[in-house]
């Protein structure tokens, strides 16, 4: 663990050295390869959520919850390289764009700067509280690890994910990022193997699951609290599904795009993302199937509610007090790599969070809408003194160990997706999209998850939707029904438009 930590560390300090302007810190320098631009994409995608929540869903329910969350999340990944990136890339090159808030402000020729400040103060209210989010749950990790109160423990994993980014910027967290899935693929397969030989091997481990009524099933989920299977709807397996809309609107996720240094090389990474994707989702929904049979055969004690989240950190546990001598060795090596891939799947998520809040305040709102002139120097300064101000922010949220790292997440995804998911994909493939329906989009869609999450939702019954998906579908109708109501994008808008869609 201490290793892995110190060699973040000084991935940091290796890429300080290369960031000479605002556009390295923030976005490479549009420098990245197709290997770390697609697997950056994904590790800071995926968060703790992969290793800890998804397993967890499925040891306590079966498959239908997590496997249809998968599925949406898997075709959301591959409809977003295969329809976003390249035309992302080539409209941010030409209209010199670094950040998302950027990008939209520069699309609409938008003079008066709304655009750039509305979805600017959008990403930090949802990526504040999304950053503050992955330092609790490396927080708790260490606590639970080495024994140590969880605020110090929070402070510290805090520290080194705000060192090695107000440090490296952009490249940093992209080259720990494609590190750190490395790291998380060796966890899943290193448990995987572990899980399989200690349940007493794959035919137990399917006939254990077998027994639980529809813990096998897509179309109805294991109740713990029964024994029973209870029925799993067609809406609830399109609100489990509308996760995939979320990418489309991820800014950390579609920076990646604005960065590739070749455009030509966005299928190979849209290949090498998808595959992954569907293998790590996989892995880990067994994963939690294995740990059933685990608990049946007395090598895990049984989780309930919340706890099921912890099987990889039980199981990795149980690994380092496996065997003797030189086997028990290597089992502890392995053991303190399945740690590091919890750790690494929140330190992806968390250190791009930081970078696209940070982008937001010192290079959107202080120069581009106050007009705050910096030279080179001084804006690399303020930049990371702004990702030092949002961590300081994140980590006094994060304060309290009770909080729920997974509501805030799901909150959080949804937010995004439905403020910025649908005015990216206008802005891409519509010439009639103007400002005031930009605007209008963002707007309605950030409103309508709070009143859904908030006021509808908990109504139950058909209500009981994700709210991306509604928040996201009305964000689409405000974007058409405003656009068509008022004046048509000038002419440089449409030629700007129509030169990116002939390349």
């Amino acid at each position: 663990m201490i290793i892995y930590l110190v060699f973040m560390m000084g991935v940091g300090v290796w890429f300080s050295r290369k960031n000479r302007d605002a556009d390295d810190f923030y976005l490479g320098g549009r420098k990245l390869g197709p290997l770390v631009t697609a697997m950056s994409a994904e590790a800071s995608d995926m968060s703790s959520w992969l290793l800890m929540g998804l397993p967890g869903v499925a040891y306590l329910s079966g498959i239908a919850d997590a496997g249809w969350t998968a599925i949406g999340l898997a075709v959301g990944t591959y409809f977003n390289w295969l329809i976003v990136a390249k035309r992302l890339r080539r409209y941010s090159e030409k209209n010199h764009s670094i950040t998302i808030p950027d990008f939209f402000s520069n699309r609409y020729h938008d003079k008066s700067n709304l655009l750039l400040a509305i979805s600017a103060v959008f990403i930090v209210i949802f990526f504040i509280p999304y950053t503050a989010s992955g330092f609790a749950a490396c927080g708790k990790l260490f606590s639970s690890l080495f024994g140590l109160d969880y605020m110090p423990a929070m402070i510290v994993s805090a520290i080194i994910i705000v060192g090695y980014t107000a440090l490296g910027g952009f490249l940093a967290a992209s080259t720990t990022d494609l590190i750190q899935s490395i790291i998380m693929t060796c966890a899943l397969v290193i448990m995987i193997f572990f899980g399989l030989h200690t349940a007493g091997g794959i035919s137990v481990v399917i006939d254990n699951a077998k027994e639980l009524a529809g813990y096998l099933s897509f179309n109805h989920v294991y109740d713990p609290t029964t024994g029973g299977a209870a029925p799993y709807g067609l809406l609830t397996i399109c609100s489990m599904l509308a996760w995939g809309l979320g990418y489309f609107g991820m800014p950390h996720v579609l920076l990646r795009f604005m960065a590739i240094h070749d455009e030509k090389k966005l299928t190979l990474s849209r290949r090498i993302a998808t595959v992954w994707v569907v293998i790590s989702m996989a892995a880990a929904i067994f994963i939690g199937v294995i740990g059933l049979s685990m608990s049946k055969a007395n090598a895990l004690p049984v989780l309930e509610g919340a706890d099921s989240e912890t099987i990889l950190i039980k199981a990795a546990t149980l690994l380092s007090t496996t065997g003797s001598g030189a086997v028990k060795f290597i089992f502890v090596i392995f053991a303190g790599l399945i740690f590091a891939g919890i750790l690494a799947c929140t330190m992806s998520t968390a250190d791009s969070q930081l970078l696209a809040a940070s982008s937001s305040i010192s290079q959107n709102l202080i120069k581009d809408v106050c007009h705050v002139k910096l030279s080179d120097k001084t804006t690399m300064v303020v930049a990371r003194a702004t990702v030092l101000a949002i961590a300081v922010v994140a980590i006094f949220i994060a304060r309290d160990p009770n909080s729920s790292v997974f509501q805030i997440v799901s909150f959080a995804w949804a937010g995004f997706g439905a403020v910025f998911g649908p005015i990216m994909l206008f802005s891409l493939f519509w010439r009639r999209t103007n400002k005031w329906g930009a605007l209008a989009g963002m707007v309605s869609g950030g409103i309508m998850v709070f009143v859904w999450k908030y006021a509808i939702r908990p109504l139950g019954g058909a209500w009981n939707i994700y709210e991306l998906l509604p928040a996201f579908v009305v964000a689409c109708l405000f974007i058409i029904v405003v656009s068509l109501l008022t004046p048509a994008p000038s002419a440089e808008v449409v030629k700007d438009f129509d030169e990116v869609k002939a390349m």
